[in-house]
């Protein structure tokens, strides 16, 4: 039997109103806004992308992270901006760079970020120099951060649909051989931003 939703957020609309009334996701929370939120959030059964949107939205990053990891090779270009946009949440900034470069001639990026990638990734400079050296507009910074989150969810919401999604397998793709040998060695090898 599949999920019931949240009598509480018992549509995409409900849920999604909600996460916009929580704290912007701008720099890393250390811990998801409202755990209770993360089954909620699954129980929808959304599009895998509108999840991981959701999850971000609420702070929830290592349940974004392990939806992402199954759309980060095209054509699942939302998935792979999305995980660019985790891993500039997250303080890895050099690979959210990678990630939007890699998607910077999608549609959804260009719905995103209509002046291209120059000011996408001068926004990510932004935020770094915040988290880094305490200097920019916070407030500015969080809104430019819930205007991209919520860009992305309605390109994806039109994409998509905001319906439940009873087989979400169409939406995972295979990585490429180019992200499976980085996922490989950084695993195995010793190499690439994390070493195990």
């Amino acid at each position: 039997m599949a999920n019931q939703p949240d009598p509480k957020f018992p549509t995409f609309s409900d849920l999604y109103n909600h996460l916009l009334t929580l704290p912007t996701p701008l720099l890393p929370p250390g811990k998801s806004t409202s755990p209770s939120l993360t089954s909620s959030i699954a129980a929808l059964s959304l599009h895998p992308t509108l999840e991981v949107a959701f999850h971000i939205l609420n702070n929830d990053l290592p349940s974004a992270h392990f939806l992402v990891r199954h759309m980060q090779s095209p054509p699942a270009y939302e998935g792979m901006f999305l995980h660019g946009i985790l891993h500039r949440i997250e303080s890895d900034y050099d690979n959210a760079r990678a990630w939007y470069d890699n998607v910077s001639e999608s549609d959804v990026f260009t719905h995103t970020w209509p002046g291209g990638k120059g000011e996408a990734l001068d926004f990510v400079a932004r935020v770094e120099k915040l988290k880094k050296e305490g200097k920019g507009d916070k407030e500015s910074l969080e809104k430019e951060s819930l205007d991209e989150i919520k860009k992305v969810v309605e390109w994806c919401r039109q994409q998509f649909g905001d319906k439940r999604m009873e087989d979400a397998s169409g939406a995972w793709v295979k990585p490429d051989e180019n992200n499976r040998k980085m996922a490989e060695d950084m695993v195995s090898g010793g190499e690439g931003f994390r070493n195990f």
